[in-house]
């Protein structure tokens, strides 16, 4: 559990909550869509920290925490101490005095871990180099907007089993859905979430997972009766073997028309953005009628800031009571 010693509530991975608090974030969150602009975060600041170049998570948590009433600060991480000349120690007891909230966007995983066992108050993981359960939730609430629920249906993720792949692996055996990878050899799932996986199965969890690393045959069964496709980036950022990974993927892990036809015929497809047009997927699926990757975008607004509010009411709302206010 990634939680502080104070047992503050973060939002650091899927694994770290029931369904039902899940359920419950994704109920605020259609509440927020209908109903943006709210007093959750009056008077309270939101530390927003980039180690990463960001769009739609900057510009998502800013209007975020500005229709929850509260005000965000902003920090870059390549000019602040945090983790570098300060230990993350000191850096979370120190911005636990001066603000309510925190949302990193980090390099290392394990920083944010770091942050959070130490802050005092709730620590929410914008994403790192192992997960991104922002980006999964809103997923799957854009699915659950458009066809309902998500139990017992069939995802198809195409291409690598990077952090997406890792949450979405999580959120198989929390929701109780199949999920079906296909990805080269050289770019599968690392050991750690194949190990964790077996081990839900074993326990007898709902949900599967199954990778296809034979791209002539893997791709086709993989999206075979599908009801969501997605892919991401074949390059991620701070990704260095660009020409090696171009060369492994282009070849086949492109989602076009004619592998969204092995989907049901009502499959959606998704792309947490930004893409390479032309490389993971083509023009013609971007644009086309199955996909919602604009309502996906727009959802991550709406589910941050149920995520923060959740947030407020088991780490804020303590933090007041100690303090006496």
């Amino acid at each position: 559990m990634s939680q502080s010693a104070n047992n503050l509530r973060h939002f650091i991975d899927l694994r770290d909550f029931t369904l039902a608090e899940i359920e419950d974030i994704l109920r605020l969150a259609t509440e927020f869509k209908a109903n943006p602009w709210q007093n959750h975060l009056k008077r309270k600041h939101v530390a927003l920290i980039f180690e990463k170049d960001s769009t739609r998570t900057r510009m998502s948590f800013e209007v975020g925490v500005n229709q929850l009433g509260g005000d965000s600060l902003v920090i870059d991480g390549s000019t602040s101490h945090i983790g570098g000349k300060e230990n993350l120690y000191d850096s979370a007891k120190v911005m636990s005095r001066f603000i309510d909230m925190i949302m990193i966007r980090a390099n290392s995983h394990d920083s944010v871990v770091g942050l959070a066992q130490h802050s005092e108050v709730p620590v929410l993981n914008g994403l790192t180099d192992y997960n991104h359960p922002c980006q999964v939730l809103t997923d799957i609430f854009t699915y659950i907007e458009h066809r309902g629920p998500i139990q017992g249906k069939k995802i198809a993720w195409i291409g690598d089993a990077n952090n997406m792949a890792n949450t979405f692996v999580h959120a198989a055996f929390l929701f109780g859905f199949h999920l079906a990878i296909a990805t080269p050899l050289e770019y599968q799932l690392v050991g750690t979430v194949q190990r964790w996986a077996a081990k839900q199965k074993e326990a007898g969890k709902p949900g599967s997972i199954v990778q296809y690393l034979d791209p002539e045959s893997g791709l086709a069964e993989a999206v075979r009766d599908a009801d969501l496709v997605l892919t991401d980036t074949w390059i991620s950022m701070g990704d260095t073997d660009y020409e090696l990974r171009k060369a492994v993927f282009s070849p086949y892990y492109t989602v076009d028309a004619a592998l969204m036809k092995q989907a049901k015929p009502d499959a959606l497809f998704m792309h947490c953005l930004p893409a390479s047009r032309g490389q993971e997927v083509t023009d013609e699926v971007m644009d086309g009628p199955q996909s919602v990757i604009f309502d996906e975008a727009e959802n991550r607004l709406h589910v941050q800031k149920a995520i923060m509010t959740w947030l407020l009411q088991f780490g804020l709302a303590a933090r007041n009571t100690d303090n006496g206010g």
